[in-house]
């Protein structure tokens, strides 16, 4: 077979060029003289002009290789028809193919080629098998098929839909893989199956029989006996099942746009055959992925990788990795996250994704896509879409303002040309990384293969030529028909029609005319380029308007009559965006992540998918857990923090955005999820009686993270080979009686376990047990083997006592153990023990070890128990041992253990003598504090000795023990009474002593006593309080404790006790001062007093400070003197410093006040008043300070909750403000503001605090979300007072308003014109002089400066020099000063943002005269308003430097608050 391949190009009369690739094909046989026989074909007329019409759309092929997966199936359609009745057809058509691919290959730019999935039909990797089974037993049929789209598979039973609904049909489908399971197989299920898959490009079908057999009996007639051999009922064929194990998977992975990501398996095979490797196919989101640019792939020596080698958020998704194999699969898969990459701009949004491109044509397409997550960012404004040419790296942007739907229509494409698309999202902040671009499209006309002609030449030879291209005379075409549209947005609609029947040669154009419905004016819409297509797209059309089409055909000879119009054509309405989800439901899965399910939203309007956000219960910081939208409405959110609680929201979004969130979910803490329990095992027989057994077992190694608490058990009678359920109601304990059981019978049992998370599997049956009674003298074995305190040589077994205990009493026990995998069995004690555990030393470090015990009695040792499972001698990393010692606190004596692991749910247990302590009524108590357990003994007692041991639950066998002696806890006991009762020593005992005025001083001396000493002192067992009656003191370098008795009198008679606390050490002493003894002391004190006021008497005080707090809020110490004369002074002071009030002391009534004014924090300390003369001194003081100063605060606090006015709103230039009036306030108030129920907390954006007569909050930069119900709460100690706000409606939008307004002035008055300085308010100057005017100013932007002379303007000149340096320095130099040029000159300077006017008075006098004395007056100012409206900057720049000024103060002054210190307890 020859080929000849020649490609011809010329200058067509129809001013197109013409390329045409014209393949010859000759057969060997052929003579030469036939191949030149061929050239004047070459050149016929009709030959030629189609090798020329071919030509360009060869050349289109060849040099624009992109088109849709349509229109590539209409390629291979149309490029050439084969037509041949020679015996080499079926050749010729197959090299032909390969020929065309081979020649458009090499004239195709490596840069062209095409990433995307190649379209094609349905084909199985894997078939049905063939199956015979027996009644009763399950069956499952499985398959794999691939192609692109993914197809659908439906099940068929003798060829009739197989229906699902019924339940005992499960059908299962993941990334390809489909399977059919019958749990239980009926006679009736014989049948032939099928599964069909089907797609837009074809169907597969495989089929399998099933053939259903009774039980133990011969095997039936089978209705498909007389089927052919195609049907696959091949049992005799062996296949080479080929097992997959996976060692290493790739987990939940989280990447960022922009970074690189292997997901990789290794796996072993086997067998491992060089002509059966298994094929590792790689699906994202079910969708079967392809080797191209964005993702590479490896497979082969045990490892499947695949590389994303630059991520976008296209690439999120659940990843999944077939192998497949003839036998089967194994298959893996798992999420992979892609983050936003670092923004261009701060703030500004993630990028678009998921860029598609419909209806393609010659000079324009439509591209969509799917917007980004903006849970952390501002909402989007808009998209930009660019575009480049294929070949280049120039991106153009195709529209000039942002468009709000994720679908636009680009025109003005290039015909033949091949484009690639993106898109950036827009939003306050800026303009998003542009997403990945698209896949590379052609502008060519979708119908343009349609439009061929084969032209048979003889033999093998086929020349293709357009339709329209051929000379010929003809008639002009007729009428199209059913018109209609096929999509239709807000402003464009897609035509369609269908052509009239038309057998001319000449081309045939179309045109096409609109109208509004109603109007019946018809206009022209291609009146520059003719349609050839019966396709077309209109654009620029009225939104949501009805228009009607018809279209027109023409050729060269004429145009047809108008179509019928089309049926009334609406386009879309932007309806919006979906409504919000509904109720969004989290439930656990693993310990790091959670399943969200939602209810769609009511209104779809389009829906495209959903956004999920995640936050942690209180902190309101909203992270994005998805960044590609899901499409069903459920998800699995990885990544999170185990422990923490979670709140989810979800998104819908449609072409248009983001509807609003859903609510947000229940509280949800992240845990894995509950699993059923693994079966018990190790079922062993303890007892049997001849008609019941007793039987125990181990729990299951795996609880699936609930208890497992209760238990049923099976049994069986190996005889009839039936299982049946022995206990209705479960058992809690791993012991059991069987009971009406056949004596000599042989049983098996099966146990399951049971948990929150339900019933377990089964556990294997027991082995045989003969229902036989147990008559033997020793006894039975023991159960339930446990261990603690495991080491690297020792450990600790326990164990429970045997249920058979033999013909005599039981005597002791004997522990056993051997080495794993061994059955030589070592005593571990040489004698018996009575107790039921043991522990086991000499052990090898890191050696395995099974355990046995057999118990004894007078006849012997009985049986041994069962096995226990193998325990390696190995102590756990940092295993610590029990702490015994005494609490220098509190004397208790104690024992600590601190676990080296530790769960949430471990628990620690205590014991003594391997016994759990229950019983705490006798003073022993547990503490816990994180890992650390602490037995304490409150009352600790000689008996309290032995060995204590504790177990740390949950964990892998933490444990440790520790043996109290007797001599030990006596010493430990002396210790704790040390401690618990120490003494002070005394010096000297209480006594008193009578002083001047009757005051009478008890006191007592300590050896020593510490800063921290603390006392009481009682008369007649009343306490008393330190107070200006009774003042009490001590000295701590004398060690004396005494109390000043200010009036004793006779009512005073009795004992005197001092109750003394340094530490933990006491101590007290008494006076008894009654009878003879109290007379004579009070006799004493009378005398003293009466000399005292014969004597000296002087000014005194009558009345103590005390403290008032007035109904107006006032705060005033008061007290009252009396005695007085004319030179007696009274003075206050605070803290040791005089105070000078403002109103002196009324000394004439005797009454005084201090006013506090604005009562806060700041007035803490101690307050003095003195009163003397020269007859002599009396002071008195108050501290105010804690209790007193909280008491204060309470009575403000009461007095200001009840006439706190209602909440007003005030607008500020920062933000806005609320306000509660009310009598007084100080931030020592317990005030609370709430949104809602929420408790608000001072931030930058919330200032809270006040002024002396208003408690306010200011909402700094106010926000939708700041709208809602505001609360002030103040309390007082028994009642709190409660003003409620709805910030929100009209309320907010007056409020905001006004903020807008001030903001907008405070940004013109910062940076409006000013002068700085620099300008003096009168100058004097002699008559020829230089006057230099200079200042400073400022202003943003810079301002621009004029000046005047008697309110004249100043024009520049030879003698006026008016300059402005580096927009900070302006000036007006006069030079030659006359006597003319006396005035007053004003300065103006002003830029959009306002200005003002200085004026400057200047005098000039002449040569010799005195210097005028000109008397300066205030500089004279005038403000220059800004233009209206007033627009700030979208970024404000920094102002420029204006001159530092008095700090404003703020607008809620808070009280200085010094510190105080909070008293420890030791």
């Amino acid at each position: 077979m020859l080929y000849i391949v020649l490609r011809l190009s010329i200058n067509g009369m129809r001013r197109r060029q013409h390329s045409l690739w014209v393949i010859f094909c000759f057969h060997q046989r052929v003579a030469p003289k036939r191949v030149e026989a061929v050239t004047p074909l070459l050149c016929s007329p009709v030959i030629s002009q189609g090798l020329l019409k071919l030509s360009n759309m060869a050349a289109i092929v060849a040099h624009h290789k992109h088109f849709s997966h349509d229109y590539r199936s209409s390629e291979s359609k149309h490029v050439v028809k084969e037509y041949s009745s020679s015996e080499d057809a079926a050749e010729y058509r197959q090299h032909f193919s390969k020929t065309i691919h081979e020649v458009l290959h090499k004239k195709m730019p490596e840069t062209h080629i095409r990433e995307g999935p190649m379209s094609r039909g349905p084909k199985f990797l894997v078939r049905l098998r063939s199956h015979t089974v027996f009644e009763n037993t399950p069956i499952k049929l499985f398959c794999t098929v691939q192609g692109y789209p993914m197809p659908i598979v439906k099940w068929y039973k003798d060829n009739v839909l197989l229906d699902i609904s019924s339940g005992r049909f499960l059908v299962e489908s993941n990334a390809g893989s489909h399977s059919l399971m019958i749990s239980k197989c009926a006679i009736g299920d014989t049948a032939m199956y099928t599964a069909v898959a089907s797609n837009s490009h074809g169907q597969a079908s495989t089929q399998a029989s099933i053939v259903v057999k009774k039980f133990r009996e011969e095997e039936p007639t089978c209705p498909y006996a007389w089927t052919p051999y195609q049907f696959a009922i091949l049992p005799e064929i062996k296949y080479t099942r080929i097992t997959i194990t996976f060692l290493e998977t790739f987990k939940v992975t989280f990447a960022k746009e922009g970074d690189s990501v292997t997901l990789a398996c290794k796996m072993t095979i086997s067998p491992n055959l060089a002509n059966l490797q298994p094929d590792a196919l790689w699906y994202r989101d079910e969708t079967l992925l392809k080797e191209s640019k964005w993702a590479k792939m490896e497979s082969g020596g045990g490892v499947a990788k695949l590389t994303l080698p630059q991520l976008y958020k296209d690439d999120e998704g659940l990843y999944t990795l077939r192998m497949v194999t003839k036998g089967g699969d194994a298959v893996h898969s798992a999420y992979l996250y892609v983050e936003d990459g670092p923004p261009p701009v701060p703030k500004a949004p993630g990028a678009p994704m998921d860029i598609k491109i419909h209806d393609a044509n010659r000079d324009y397409v439509i591209v969509s896509w799917k917007p980004p997550n903006t849970t952390t960012e501002g909402p989007i404004i808009g998209y930009f879409v660019d575009r480049c040419e294929v070949g280049t790296e120039n991106w153009t942007q195709c529209n000039d303002s942002p468009i709000k739907v994720c679908k636009y229509p680009v025109s003005g494409l290039f015909e033949g040309h091949s484009y690639y698309f993106r898109v950036r999202a827009v939003n306050s902040s800026g303009i998003s990384r542009p997403s990945r671009m698209s896949e590379p499209i052609a502008a060519l006309d979708p119908t343009e293969f349609e439009r061929l002609h084969a032209t048979k030449l003889g033999g093998t030879l086929d020349v293709v030529t357009y339709h329209d291209d051929l000379e010929a005379e003809g008639n002009a075409p007729g009428v199209p028909s059913n018109i209609h549209a096929s999509e239709a947005d807000r402003t464009y609609v897609v035509l369609s029609w269908t052509p009239p029947v038309y057998q001319d040669r000449a081309p045939m154009w179309y045109y096409l005319e609109k109208t509004l419905v109603g109007s019946n004016a018809w206009q022209r819409v291609n009146t520059q380029v003719p349609v050839r297509s019966p396709r077309y797209a209109v654009f620029n059309l009225a939104e949501g308007k009805e228009h009607q089409f018809r279209v027109l055909s023409a050729n060269m000879y004429g145009t047809s009559e108008p179509s019928q119009p089309s049926k009334p054509i609406q386009t879309q309405e932007l309806k919006g965006v979906p409504s919000a989800p509904g109720q969004v439901v989290a439930t656990r899965e693993t310990d790091t992540s959670v399943v969200i399910q939602w209810a769609p939203p009511k209104v779809l309007n389009n829906l495209i998918g959903y956004y999920i956000d995640s936050c942690v219960k209180g902190s309101k910081d909203w992270d994005s857990a998805n960044h590609k939208p899901c499409s069903k409405p459920k998800f699995v959110v990885h990544g999170l923090t185990t422990g923490e609680t979670y709140v989810f929201r979800v998104q819908a979004i449609n072409e248009l955005g983001l509807s609003d969130e859903s609510q947000e979910s229940a509280p949800i803490t992240v845990r894995a999820a509950l699993k059923t329990p693994s079966a018990p095992y190790d079922i062993c027989l303890l007892n049997c009686d001849g008609t019941s057994m007793v039987l125990n077992w181990k729990r299951p190694l795996k609880s699936g993270g609930a208890k497992v608490s209760e238990y049923y058990v099976d049994r069986c009678n190996v005889a009839k080979n039936v299982w049946k359920e022995v206990n209705i109601p479960p058992i809690k304990e791993r012991i059991f009686k069987v009971e009406n059981l056949t004596e000599g019978a042989s049983y098996k049992f099966r146990i399951y376990g049971l948990s929150l998370a339900g019933l377990g599997d089964a556990s294997k049956p027991s082995p045989a047990f003969e229902c036989k009674a147990w008559k033997m003298a020793e006894p039975g074995p023991p159960y339930d083997l446990t261990f603690c305190e495991i080491r690297d040589t020792s450990l600790v077994v326990e164990w429970k006592a045997p249920v058979y205990a033999g013909a005599s009493e039981l005597t002791g026990y004997v522990v056993e153990y051997a080495k794993a995998g061994s059955s030589t069995w070592t005593a571990a004690n040489s004698k018996a023990v009575n107790q039921r555990y043991l522990k086991v030393t000499g052990l090898e470090t890191g050696g395995s070890y099974v355990f046995r015990v057999r118990a004894e009695n007078a006849e012997g040792l009985g049986a041994p128990s069962g096995p226990s499972d193998p325990v390696i001698a190995k102590a756990l990393p940092g295993t610590k041992e029990i702490k015994c010692g005494v609490d220098e606190n509190t004397g208790d004596i104690y024992l600590e253990f601190e676990s080296c692991q530790i769960t949430e749910k471990t628990q620690f247990v205590w014991k003594k003598s391997y016994k759990e302590i229950t019983d705490f009524s006798t003073g022993i108590s547990v503490k816990t504090q994180g890992s650390t357990s602490t037995l304490l003994f409150k009352n600790p007692e000689k008996e309290d000795v032995g060995t204590f041991s504790v177990v740390a639950t949950n964990t892998d066998g933490a444990s440790a023990s520790y043996t109290i002696t007797a001599e030990e806890m006596q010493k430990m006991l002396a210790l704790s009474y040390d401690i618990r009762n120490p003494i002070i020593p005394m010096k000297a005992e209480m006594a008193y002593k009578i002083l001047e005025r009757g005051r009478v001083r008890f006191w007592v001396q300590a050896e020593s006593i510490s800063s921290a000493v603390k006392y009481k002192f009682f008369a007649n067992n009343k306490e008393l309080a330190n107070c200006e009656q009774t003042k009490m003191s001590h000295d701590v370098s004398t060690g004396i404790i005494e109390m000043i008795w200010d009036h004793f009198t006779a009512e005073s008679e009795g004992t005197f006790t001092v109750q003394i606390q340094d530490g933990r050490a006491k101590a007290q002493s008494s006076l008894v001062l009654i009878g003879d003894a109290f007379k004579a002391a009070l006799a004493e004190a009378d005398y003293q007093r009466r000399e005292y006021i014969r004597v000296k008497e002087g000014p005194h005080f009558s009345e103590f400070l005390s403290i008032h707090v007035g109904d107006d809020c006032s705060v005033t110490l008061v007290c009252k003197v009396a005695n007085l004369k004319k030179e007696s002074a009274f003075h206050w002071f605070k803290d040791g410093a005089e105070i000078v009030p403002a109103v002196a002391a009324d000394l004439a009534s005797g009454s005084c006040k201090l006013p506090l004014a604005l009562f806060s924090k700041s007035s803490v300390g101690v307050y003095k008043a003195t009163i003397s003369d020269d007859r002599g001194k009396d002071e008195s003081q108050i501290n105010i300070s804690g209790e007193v100063f909280d008491n204060i605060i309470n009575d403000l606090t009461r007095l200001a909750g009840s006439t706190a006015g209602e909440l007003t709103v005030q607008s500020t230039a920062e933000g806005i403000m609320l306000q509660c009036h009310m009598k007084y306030y100080t931030q020592e108030m317990k005030i609370q503001w709430l949104q809602k129920d929420t408790k608000l907390a001072a931030s930058e954006r919330l200032r809270i605090g006040g002024a002396p007569t208003m408690a306010t909050i200011e909402i700094v930069e106010p926000v939708d979300k700041d709208k809602g119900i505001y609360n002030i709460q103040i309390a007082d100690a028994e009642k709190t007072y409660t003003r409620t706000m709805d910030f929100s409606g009209q309320l907010y939008d007056n409020a905001y308003a006004e903020f807008q307004r001030l903001k907008a002035e405070a940004y013109a008055e910062k940076n409006r014109g000013k002068v700085v300085g620099g300008l003096p308010d009168v100058v004097t100057i002699m008559e020829n002089k230089t006057l230099s005017l200079t200042c400073t100013v400022c202003g943003d932007p810079k301002p621009q400066v004029s000046w005047s002379k008697n309110d004249q303007e100043v024009e520049p000149g030879d003698q006026y020099v008016i300059a402005i340096d580096s927009g900070k320095f302006a000036s007006l130099t006069i030079k030659g000063v006359s006597m003319e040029d006396s005035g007053k000159y004003t300065m103006t300077i002003q830029n959009k943002y306002g200005g003002e006017t200085v004026d400057v008075i200047v005098s000039v006098y002449k040569h010799g005269d005195k210097v005028p004395d000109v008397k300066p007056v205030p500089m004279h100012r005038k403000i220059i308003p800004p233009v209206l409206p007033i627009v700030l900057p979208s970024a404000a720049k920094p102002a420029t430097p204006t001159p530092p000024q008095a700090a404003t103060p703020p607008i809620s002054p808070k009280s200085p608050t010094p510190g105080r210190g909070t008293p420890r307890r030791k």
